[in-house]
C-alpha cells in the first residue's frame, strides 16, 4: 500500500469518527436543551407558585383580622413580611434554576434535578437510551412544602370502634333472671365521625356525628333457641342437645352526640388547632338507623354427631333501629353505653331491648 493510499485511508477514517462524534454531542446538546426549556418554563412555574402562596397567606392573614386575634395595622405588617418573604423565596430559587442551566450550557452531557429537596428515582430506561424518555417511570420521595393549613379548621373526623358486653332487657326480668349469657354475649361497633366545634370561640361544646356498623351477639343459655311463627318470634327449647345457641343482628345506625370537655389551644403562625388529647371528654347523644341482616346459629347434637344450623333474616327482627347513648372518655379510650329504645323483634309475648356495656376508642 502506497504512501498515499494510507494517506488518504487515515483521513477518511478522521472524517468519518469526527461525524460520529459530531453526531453524539449534537444528541446530547439535544437532551441538555430540552432540559433547559424544562427549567425555563420552571422559573415561570416557580412565580406562579409563589404569588398563589403569597395569596393564601394574604387570605389567612385577613381572617385573623375579621376573626379580631389580631389588628388590622398588625395584619398589614404581616402581609408586607409575607410579600417580602416569597420575594426572596423567588429570588433563591430561580436562582437555582439559572445554576442548574449554567451547568447544562457548559456540559455536552445531561443532567437531571429534583426540586424542593426531593429525591427522584427512576426506573426504566435512561435519558442516553434510544427509546423514548416516557419509557421511564418516575417517583418523586421529599416533603412537599407548598402546602398551606386552613387558619381554623373547626370540624374534624377520625374513626371510631367499640368493643363490649351486650344483653337484652326483657320486660318484667331482671338481668340476674335473663336467657342470655353474660360471658358470651357481645357487641363491636366500628363506624368513622365528624365533629364540628360548635362555639366560634370556644370549644368547650362539640357536636360529633358519624355512621357505623353495630354488631350485636346474644349467646343463648338452657337449651333455647328462636323460631319465626308466622309474624311473631317464639322462643322455645331445641329439640336436640345444644351446644351453643348464638342470636346475632347486624345494624347500620348514624350516631349524633353532644360532647363536652376541656381543650388546649394551640396557636402557629397561619393557623390554630383546639386539641383535645389526654382530655376528659362527655359525649350524651343517640343513634337511628336500620337492620341490614339478623342471623342465629344453633350447634347441637343428634344421634351423637356434631350438627349446625343458621338460620338468616327473621322477618320478625325490626327494620328500624334507634336508642340512646354515652360515653366518658379520657383521651382517646372512654367508657361506652348503648341502649336500643326500639325493640328486637316486632311482634313478642314480651319486649326485648337491646343493652351494651364496653369501651369505646376515639382515634382522634
Amino acid at each position: 500500500m502506497n504512501i498515499i493510499t494510507k494517506f488518504t485511508i487515515a483521513l477518511i477514517l478522521i472524517l468519518v469518527s469526527q461525524v460520529v462524534v459530531a453526531q453524539d454531542v449534537k444528541v446530547v446538546d439535544s437532551l441538555n436543551l430540552n432540559e433547559i426549556q424544562e427549567l425555563k418554563t420552571q422559573k415561570e412555574n416557580i412565580r406562579q407558585e409563589e404569588k398563589a402562596l403569597l395569596k393564601q397567606e394574604v387570605e389567612a392573614i385577613n381572617d385573623k383580622v375579621d376573626a379580631g386575634y389580631i389588628t388590622t395595622e398588625e395584619g398589614e405588617v404581616l402581609k408586607k413580611d409575607a410579600a417580602k418573604k416569597r420575594a426572596l423565596n423567588i429570588e433563591s430559587r430561580v436562582a437555582i434554576i439559572d445554576s442548574k442551566i449554567d451547568l447544562l450550557e457548559r456540559n455536552t452531557y445531561a443532567y437531571t434535578f429534583g426540586e424542593d429537596g426531593q429525591i427522584v428515582i427512576r426506573i426504566g430506561k435512561d435519558y442516553d437510551s434510544d427509546v423514548s424518555a416516557d419509557k421511564t417511570t418516575i417517583f418523586y420521595i421529599g416533603k412537599d412544602s407548598k402546602h398551606i393549613p386552613v387558619f381554623d379548621k373547626r370540624t374534624t373526623s377520625d374513626l371510631v370502634f367499640a368493643i363490649g358486653f351486650n344483653n337484652a332487657i326483657i320486660e318484667g326480668e331482671s338481668l340476674n333472671d335473663s336467657p342470655y349469657k353474660l360471658g358470651g354475649s357481645g357487641f363491636v361497633e366500628l363506624g368513622w365521625a365528624w365533629k364540628t366545634r360548635v362555639f366560634e370561640n370556644s370549644n368547650a361544646l362539640r357536636l360529633k356525628y358519624g355512621f357505623s356498623l353495630q354488631w350485636n351477639k346474644l349467646d343463648i343459655k338452657n337449651n333455647m333457641y328462636y323460631r319465626e311463627d308466622g309474624n311473631q318470634v317464639v322462643f322455645e327449647t331445641f329439640p336436640y342437645d345444644v351446644r351453643k345457641s348464638k342470636f346475632r343482628t347486624t345494624n347500620l345506625v348514624f350516631p349524633v352526640h353532644f360532647e363536652f370537655g376541656p381543650s388546649k389551644k394551640i396557636e402557629h403562625e397561619n393557623y390554630f388547632r383546639y386539641s383535645t388529647r389526654k382530655k376528659f371528654k362527655l359525649g350524651i347523644g343517640g343513634y337511628g338507623g336500620f337492620n341490614i341482616s339478623s342471623l342465629q346459629k344453633v350447634k347441637y347434637k343428634e344421634d351423637g354427631n356434631n350438627q349446625k344450623k343458621k338460620y338468616k333474616d327473621y322477618d320478625a327482627v325490626n327494620n328500624f333501629v334507634y336508642g340512646v347513648s354515652s360515653y366518658v372518655s379520657l383521651g382517646s379510650v372512654g367508657l361506652y353505653v348503648k341502649y336500643d329504645l326500639s325493640t328486637i323483634f316486632k311482634h313478642q309475648n314480651l319486649d326485648q331491648n337491646n343493652i351494651s356495656l364496653g369501651l369505646r376508642f376515639d382515634m382522634d
